[in-house]
């Protein structure tokens, strides 16, 4: 493949984890099209990367564990169907070498997360932030948290570590 291909897989990753963290802030929505996306483009940078057929089988099993898991915790309404698919999505890329620590970095960022909403919840809100739908939704205490920020930003920070880093090294 060509060192642009190479490139433009290599970015398509960390730009799927913003746009899903902005989408989540700002709608309460990760986009179906979105997580399908992710993992539809994992067997091309799979590919690109030179993966052997069973380490790829193994990253489809630690995709379908997550998903697994995600449906289970979203039929007890404790996380959102986006959130469930959007971590299965990076389950899939990251495989089981690195899903213990996106779990335990996504799940501390989440808890953080949820303290932040909880205590800018506490504040009033002056009429002009409040004119801002998406501002508006993040700040009522009947709605969730946007916990695709914390699956996001668990992602970006064991990205660096997965091997799909090295798909970029030549030109950036």
């Amino acid at each position: 493949m060509s060192a642009y291909l190479d490139v433009a897989l290599y970015l398509a990753f960390p730009v799927a984890m913003a746009l899903g963290a902005i989408c989540d802030l700002t709608t309460m929505t990760i986009p179906n099209r979105l997580s399908a996306a992710l993992a539809l483009l994992f067997p091309f940078a799979a590919v690109a990367l030179g993966m052997p057929i069973a380490v790829f089988g193994m990253h489809l099993v630690a995709g379908f564990v997550v998903l697994a898991v995600g449906i289970l915790f979203f039929s007890r309404g404790w996380i959102g169907g986006g959130d469930a698919k959007l971590a299965a999505a990076v389950a899939l890329w990251f495989g089981f070498d690195q899903l213990i620590p996106f779990v335990t970095y996504a799940g501390m960022l989440g808890g953080l997360l949820t303290v932040g909403i909880l205590i800018f919840r506490s504040w009033m809100l002056p009429a002009f932030a409040l004119r801002h739908q998406w501002v508006a939704r993040l700040h009522d205490v009947n709605v969730g948290v946007p916990y695709g920020i914390a699956i996001a930003a668990g992602a970006m920070l064991i990205y660096a570590e997965t091997p799909f880093a090295s798909l970029a090294s030549g030109l950036l």
